[in-house]
């Protein structure tokens, strides 16, 4: 019987006939209540059911207005709709829609071939690179300058994205500790240092344009410049990072990280960085300089940024906290060039680059109260013990097979294989033993020259890296 599938609450919020309308569409759609299917009379399942005759009419008459009954008057209605064909082709169809792939934009098709970000899964392992140690940070003063912003939110005024007191805090740290030469009005703050990358991407870059990037290099900006639709050329190493390379034609843009080139932290001279200056045409080629861990310098003092050495208004300086703070903090910034500040503005504004001003607020407060210089000095002090330490585990357990190159700041270092192995398979087998690291070539633009490990030590005590080496030892 019909009735015997329907159950009706009295008690809710949900009416009688709402009730009696939903529960016979989900018996017919499930087929539970077959195509051609006679159901009781109105006046046979309201007494079935203890419910007024109105009550049923009114749920054959919703239910006739959808076409899942057929209903006319002095005859019992009739089911119309086949529900298990119907659950047969809508399974059909998804499967259908699983093994056809969205067509994607040109943006999105590029940034999916890009073998950047890396996908980790589970808890941080040893030695994962491009991380400081959040466990040594002064969580409890940053909670406290978060509170005060927090608290003095409610009597800020709805102000700029970018909040001047930050900018004029930063403004200061940067031409002291970097000889970065700009007025508060050239930074902007955004979510990360690749925000910055695809903020400069997306105004600078026209599809065809030809865009320099260091080989091997930092994987997320040839993402964010080919996805623009530029075409990306690697240029080679040598001792001092990147070459100038003055047979090519000159680029759109040049990105580079002098300070320490991503992944080898090799530091480019003052002589090199002028003479990429020189090379450089004003108003026409430009130059993004990635400072993303230039507070990290153990053997010498840190060179100027090339930022500090422009004079002709052509180079993007960009930075991040964090390597220096914590991962998870999402503040990064971009000192612009003058001339195209209202441009960057309106697009930071259009793509939603935009970090919370209350982050902003407390971050101004933590460095104004030298909170951030006595954390740096901290930081670097141990984490040139620990690249210290790295080095001497490696070249004693893994000497004959590992050539590392050991660089003067940063918070990772490059070991290559003397061998000739497959740094790809390698790493598996390194991840799956539970030491975490990233294939030397995998940060090739072009096809792979050099095999060897990207190792982090900035986020390792030296008792897990003693323990990390023992188990690459044991895998080797």
């Amino acid at each position: 019987m019909v009735s015997g599938l329907i159950e009706l609450k009295r008690t809710g919020g949900e009416g009688l006939v709402a009730q009696l309308t939903s529960q016979l569409r989900s018996l017919i759609a499930t087929g539970r209540l077959g195509k051609g299917r006679a159901l009781p009379s109105s006046r046979q399942l309201a007494s079935d059911l203890g419910v007024s005759r109105n009550t049923v009419t009114y749920a054959f008459e919703q239910l006739a207005a959808e076409g899942y009954l057929a209903a006319s008057h002095g005859r019992r209605p009739v089911v119309m709709i086949d529900g298990r064909e119907r659950i047969k082709q809508a399974g059909a169809a998804a499967a259908g829609e699983r093994a056809r792939k969205p067509r994607l934009s040109p943006w999105a098709a590029k940034l999916q071939r890009a073998d950047w970000p890396m996908s980790y899964r589970g808890q941080l392992k040893p030695l994962r690179p491009g991380l400081g140690d959040f466990r040594e940070f002064p969580n409890e003063v940053w909670a406290r300058c978060l509170r005060r912003s927090a608290v003095r939110a409610g009597r800020r005024e709805l102000g700029p994205v970018n909040r001047l007191r930050l900018r004029e805090t930063l403004a200061h740290y940067l031409a002291t500790s970097r000889d970065v030469r700009a007025t508060a009005d050239q930074i902007m703050i955004l979510p990360s240092a690749q925000a910055a990358l695809t903020l400069i991407a997306a105004t600078l870059i026209s599809p065809g344009d030809n865009v320099w990037v260091e080989d091997p290099g930092y994987p997320g900006a040839a993402a964010a410049f080919r996805a623009s639709g530029a075409r990306i050329t690697g240029i080679r190493l040598d001792e001092q990072g990147m070459q100038l390379m003055p047979g090519l034609a000159a680029p759109k843009l040049i990105f580079m990280t002098p300070s320490h080139q991503h992944p080898t932290g090799r530091l480019m001279s003052l002589a090199r960085r002028t003479e990429f200056l020189a090379a450089s045409r004003p108003g026409k080629t430009w130059i993004v300089e990635d400072d993303y861990d230039g507070e990290f310098h153990y053997d010498s003092r840190p060179v100027p940024a090339l930022q500090g050495l422009d004079a002709h208004g052509r180079v993007f300086y960009v930075g991040t906290f964090s390597k220096a703070m914590r991962s998870d903090i999402r503040l990064g910034y971009l000192v612009a060039p003058a001339a195209l500040v209202g441009t960057l503005e309106i697009a930071q504004q259009h793509t939603g680059l935009i970090a919370a001003s209350h982050i902003q607020e407390a971050l101004a407060e933590f460095i104004a109260d030298g909170h951030f210089l006595a954390h740096l000095r901290r930081m670097r002090r141990l984490y040139h013990a620990r690249r210290d330490h790295l080095v001497e585990e490696l070249q004693r357990h893994l000497g004959e097979v590992l050539s590392v190159e050991v660089p003067p700041g940063g918070i990772q270092l490059v070991a290559r294989l003397k061998r000739g192995r497959a740094d790809q398979a390698v790493v598996k087998r390194l991840v799956a033993a539970g030491v975490e690291t990233r294939a030397l070539s995998s940060l090739a633009v072009g096809r792979p020259r050099d095999h060897g490990l990207l190792l982090g030590f900035a986020a390792w005590r030296e008792s897990e890296i003693s323990a990390a080496v023992r188990t690459m030892a044991s895998c080797f």
